[in-house]
């Protein structure tokens, strides 16, 4: 559906694009003649390098959701630009890159061509440092409430320190420094170096070093400690060692984390969690050699112990002798003497006992014949038993009763004792001394 007739579209009275531009950059010009402090964060900063122009965005994000819900172009002319980047990053010590919280003065332009953007006239450095201080204080407090801040101080640092895992870039001179300083120290300590690479400037030193730890962590055991060092940079790099990503696994990494990743007066939320926080390189160096010196001064120590403890013995033992050999005489008299006594005693007891071994050896020797003479007694007198018993016995016998002329008659192999255990009829059989007789009775009738 065409919404215009074609009077209208040839109307004289339609503007052009640049014409509508042009009213609206005189709109603004007429109303906004000034310039504003606004409160932003930067976004997508780059430096010019012919001209030397800083272009960025400001935005403001929403504080809960963190969406963005307002956007503006900007630009910070060079002649501007050259008068506020070192002003503002000797003030915060912060290069100034994208993702800070800035009060700036800005006019309003409006381009024909390039549409609408913002004019840097001044900044504050001040409301920067704020933010960051807020900033790591945030992540301070985060750690102390996760209970975690102090974890890696309350490591054990290891007696000896030899075997390290350095975080750093591989071409930074402090890492040549630090290393050429624990391999050629004047005691001639054994350091062992393992170089983990990592970017310690710039937007990608978050996720290198903590791919770098991650790296060590896989091999925990092979290290004592960890030194994470900054090869020179400005004071202003530290901000990205201000991460709570960072700084969570510093704290709870199972090893002890040394850093020098700063200068005398600066801290970062990095050094605040580590176990040993030292200024610079050839300080963490320092460090690492003088906990070694410890150890040497404490073995020296206990050497000289070990040494001078057998001479003190000696000595003491040495006393000791001399006293006993003083008091040995009057020991040794009073030794002899309570011996004597006992041997005296003993030997009245012994007596005493060999005479009572006598009485007891008469006594026993009397007993003894007792005996001997009731065991031939009783012997005898049951021998005269035995050969009564053997008489009785040979005279009860039916044998010798049939010798003396005597007869036994036997009734189914029964002695007959009486006439009446006969009847008429029955058999019977004589038992004479020299053989036997059958018989059969009979009846007094016949």
């Amino acid at each position: 559906m065409n919404l215009f007739n074609n009077d209208m579209a040839n109307d004289d009275r339609a503007l052009s694009l640049s014409e509508l531009n042009g009213l609206v950059r005189n709109a603004i010009y007429g109303q906004l003649p000034e310039t504003y402090w606004i409160c932003a964060e930067t976004s997508d900063v780059r430096v010019h390098t012919a001209s030397g122009h800083c272009y960025l965005e400001f935005v403001e994000k929403d504080e809960r959701s963190g969406q963005i819900v307002a956007k503006a172009r900007g630009v910070i002319w060079a002649q501007t630009f050259h008068v506020l980047q070192p002003y503002f990053e000797e003030e915060t010590k912060q290069s100034f890159v994208s993702g800070l919280k800035v009060l700036v003065r800005v006019s309003v332009e409006f381009h024909v061509l390039y549409g609408y953007s913002l004019t840097v006239e001044d900044i504050e450095p001040s409301y920067t440092v704020g933010d960051m201080v807020k900033t790591r204080r945030a992540i301070v407090r985060q750690l102390q409430e996760e209970g975690i801040f102090e974890l890696n101080k309350e490591l054990p640092m290891p007696t000896l320190p030899q075997r390290i895992a350095v975080i750093t870039s591989p071409t930074a001179a402090g890492y040549e420094d630090f290393a050429s300083q624990l391999i050629h120290n004047e005691a001639g300590y054994a350091f062992y170096l393992k170089l983990f690479p990592a970017i310690m400037q710039g937007d990608r030193v978050e996720a290198s070093v903590i791919e770098a730890l991650d790296a060590v962590c896989r091999h925990e055991t092979c290290f004592d400690v960890v030194v994470m060092i900054r090869g020179g940079g400005s004071a202003s790099d530290l901000h990205c060692f201000d991460s709570y990503p960072l700084a969570a696994h510093c704290a709870q990494f199972p090893l002890p984390v040394i850093t020098g990743i700063g200068h005398e007066r600066d801290d970062s939320v990095v050094d605040l969690v580590a176990h040993t926080r030292m200024k610079t390189p050839t300080a963490v160096a320092n460090f690492l050699i003088d906990r070694m010196d410890e150890a040497a001064d404490e073995l020296d120590e206990l050497q000289q112990t070990a040494c001078a403890l057998p001479l003190y013995r000696l000595v003491e033992n040495g006393e000791q002798l001399r006293t006993l050999i003083s008091y040995l005489p009057s020991i040794a008299a009073s030794r002899i003497e309570r011996s004597k006594g006992r041997l005296l005693a003993l030997g009245n007891g012994i007596i005493k006992a060999n005479v009572l071994i006598i009485k007891q050896s008469v006594a026993l020797e009397a007993t003894a014949q007792g005996l001997r003479n009731r065991l031939t007694t009783f012997v005898a007198n049951k021998r005269n038993e035995l050969e009564l018993s053997g008489q009785y016995l040979k005279m009860a016998s039916p044998d010798y009763v049939l010798q003396r002329g005597y007869t036994i008659i036997l009734k189914e192999g029964r002695i007959v004792k009486r006439a009446a255990a006969l009847a008429a009829n029955d058999s019977f059989i004589i038992r004479f001394a020299d053989g036997e007789r059958a018989g059969i009775l009979k009846s007094d009738k016949n």
